[in-house]
Parts: structure tokens; sequence; C-alpha cells
């Protein structure tokens, strides 16, 4: 096979529709929009609009909130953290911190920190230093022997 006998499966490659073409090729005159009204002019767009009612989405009310800077956490597993210590990629008597877990490759990057969740066991004793746990990881941690520092309440802490 050579470069200039290469070509698409037939069938694969589609011709645009040529409209305002003549009478003959299906699309000419009024080029598929119908006749007269705002829709069949250019520079059209009405997508909301009910014709001079209220449109739905503005009688409709507002509920919620969105909370434009969410806290963003690496959620991991106790048992994904026990696989990467019997794999021999987290050092034991080191503190689990994200840095160390971004060398394990438990996590791709920082974001705003790592949330400890329970699911899984833990059989190593580990001194993790991380944002956030779940009060389930923070039993199954300290039952191993192991201990957990949150690091978001020494940043609310007051400094003196």
């Amino acid at each position: 096979m050579k470069l200039n006998e290469l070509s698409d499966n037939s069938g694969a490659g589609k011709n645009r529709m040529r409209v305002g073409r003549g009478i003959g090729s299906g699309k000419g005159k009024t080029c598929g929009r119908g006749v007269k009204g705002q829709k069949a002019r250019t520079g059209v767009a009405v997508k909301g609009f009910e014709g001079g009612q209220m449109p739905l989405h503005r009688r409709l009310p507002k509920r919620g909130f969105h909370n434009p800077f969410p806290t963003d956490y690496n959620e991991v597993n106790l048992g994904r953290i026990q696989q990467a210590v019997e794999a021999g990629k987290l050092d034991a008597a080191q503190p689990v911190t994200v840095e160390a877990l971004i060398v394990a490759g438990v996590v791709a990057k920082a974001r705003d920190g790592v949330k400890i969740l329970g699911n899984g066991k833990l059989e190593a004793k580990l001194a993790f230093e991380v944002a956030a746990a779940s009060k389930g990881a923070v039993a199954a941690i300290e039952a191993a022997g192991g201990t957990v520092k949150l690091l978001a309440d020494a940043a609310e802490a007051p400094s003196a």
C-alpha cells in the first residue's frame, strides 16, 4: 500500500448540503427555513422566549446555593493506603502526607489536600498528616496503633 492509494471507506465521507442553489436541489429558495416570520431571518436567538409571556425559567423560584469556592479533596480509602504500604511504595516509619501519597502514586496531584475514608482494612501503624478524615477512618487508624493529625485544624487555630 502506498500513500497515494489511501482513501476513506465508501460512504464514510458525506458532502455538505448546498442550500439556495435552485429548486431542483431540494433546498432552493427558502433553504429549508420555511416562509416568513422571525425564524426565517438570520441572526435569531429565541431560546426561552414565549411571545412576551414571562418565560418559564423566570416564573419558577430559585432554590439552593452554588459555592464558588468548594474544597476539592483527594479522597483515599484505607485499603488503598494499605496496598501502597505492602507494595513498598509508602514508608510506614514516615508520616503519611500529601507529598508522600503523590510520590507513592496513590494520588495524582495535591488539590486542596487529602481526606482519608474508612473503606478497607488497615494493618500498618501509620501517622497521618492530612486535611480531613472520616470518623470511621480515624477509628480504624487508631485501632491499628496509628495517629491522625488534621492540618485543617492547625490552619484554623489562632496563632499566638
